[in-house]
Order: structure tokens, then C-alpha cells, then sequence
């Protein structure tokens, strides 16, 4: 069970005002709390200029907001739901939502690196898909299944990211640390099907109307050169 009212909540179609006060007053909108607008990675691979896909991984709370941030994302080709960084060979959202099997709710992040370079997506990451500062939650949601992490794919990610989270801590961007888990990918689990593109089927819903409706906005707002509507 959700510690959230909200995400309880998700199955209904219709629920009174009063709820959604309720469910705002447990838990905001879970985007960045950067002091200031954060600047481009000093250290990024760039554009591309052969062909071929590359994937990322990130994890930042309930993986329907996140999802839902890089599918407005220009260069992203497709974002699927799912588990990551567990101790366990399988992976379901039952077991995941027990907080037990070491896994973290992530997405996969397919993306055409000649349009947008990893370090980008690392920015947008920081920036609106979630809080880098809130430690095993986000939000409303807690539990280390809702933990901030990247799971990088190869060497050239991990150096990238960590460099991007110490020019960012260095910088003092955030009031409080950073404490966003850097650990190389080992198996990605994709997440069940009612999971996924949850919040094009649901954008009515109380949790991702408080939750996660906001980062899409921050989004088009803050990377407008990069925004897309699906």
C-alpha cells in the first residue's frame, strides 16, 4: 500500500474536492529545488554524428511523473516504466511496493543521441523530473523504492554523470545535498502494462494532477527548445 492518499486513491475516476486538498497538503509536486536554473554539464559527450540509438536510465519516485517528463522530450524515441537496481532475479510492483527487494522504480529511456546528448537528459533530470536532495522518497511517496538514482549503461555515462552531480554540488545548486545514487545498470525490469504512459491514460487522476502534471509544465517551460507535445 501507497503511503500516499493520493496514489491509494488512483483507481477511482471520481473523488471528492476535498481529497484533493487533502492529498496536496501530504506531498507537492516532487520537481527540483534548485536554487537557481541549473547550467548545462561542463562535461558531455555532444551530439552525436553517427547513427544509432542510446538508453538511459533514471530513476526518481513514482516512475509515472518521470515517464511521463522524457516522453515530451525531442530526441526521446520511446520511455518504458519499469524496476531497476534490485537484489532479486524478478521484479514486480507488488514486491517493489514492499520496499524489500532493493529495487527502485525506474524508466528506460530511449533517446537519438545526433537530436539530444546524455548530458542533456541529465539536466532535464535534475532540473523537473524530480527532487536530487529528497533521500529513499519523493513527494508523498517513501521508501527506498522511490530513491533518486542513474543507472549508467557504460563508462562514458558514469563519468558523465558523476562529474554533472559534482559541478552541480559545487556549485551549490540545491540547498540541500545532493543524494542521488550512481550505480552501473544491471538488469532493467519492465513494469506492467497498466503502468505504462500511465499519465496519457490518467491525466485526470488526483495524484498526477498534483504530482505529476507539473514537471510536464515545468518542462515546457524551462526547455522550451527541447519540448514536444506527444
Amino acid at each position: 500500500m501507497k503511503a500516499s492518499l493520493p496514489r491509494f486513491l488512483t483507481g477511482l475516476v471520481v473523488i471528492p474536492a476535498i481529497l484533493v486538498v487533502l492529498a496536496a497538503r501530504l506531498g507537492g509536486a516532487s520537481v527540483s529545488s534548485a536554487v537557481a536554473p541549473l547550467p548545462n554539464p561542463d562535461f558531455d559527450a555532444g551530439l552525436a554524428t553517427a547513427p544509432g540509438d542510446e538508453v538511459a536510465y533514471f530513476a526518481g519516485g513514482c516512475f509515472w511523473g518521470v515517464e511521463g517528463v522524457f516522453e515530451h522530450v525531442k530526441g526521446v524515441k520511446s520511455v518504458v516504466s519499469g524496476y531497476s537496481g534490485g537484489n532479486s532475479a524478478a521484479a514486480n510492483y507488488d514486491a517493489v511496493s514492499g520496499g524489500n527487494t532493493g529495487h527502485a522504480e525506474a524508466v528506460k529511456v530511449v533517446f537519438d543521441p545526433k537530436q539530444i546528448s546524455y548530458g542533456q537528459l541529465l539536466k532535464i533530470f535534475f532540473t523537473v523530473a524530480h527532487d536530487p536532495t529528497q533521500l529513499n522518497r519523493q513527494g508523498p511517496d517513501r521508501g527506498t523504492q522511490y530513491r533518486s538514482a542513474i543507472f549508467y549503461d557504460n563508462g562514458a555515462q558514469q563519468q558523465i554523470a558523476k562529474k554533472y552531480i559534482d559541478q552541480l554540488t559545487a556549485a551549490k545548486s540545491f540547498p540541500k545535498p545532493i543524494v542521488t545514487q550512481l550505480a552501473k545498470l544491471d538488469v532493467f525490469h519492465e513494469a506492467e502494462k497498466y503502468h505504462q504512459d500511465y499519465m496519457v491514460h490518467h491525466p485526470n487522476e488526483p495524484y498526477i494532477r498534483i504530482h505529476d502534471a507539473p514537471k510536464v509544465a515545468a518542462l515546457k517551460k524551462q526547455f522550451a527548445a527541447v519540448y514536444r507535445e506527444r
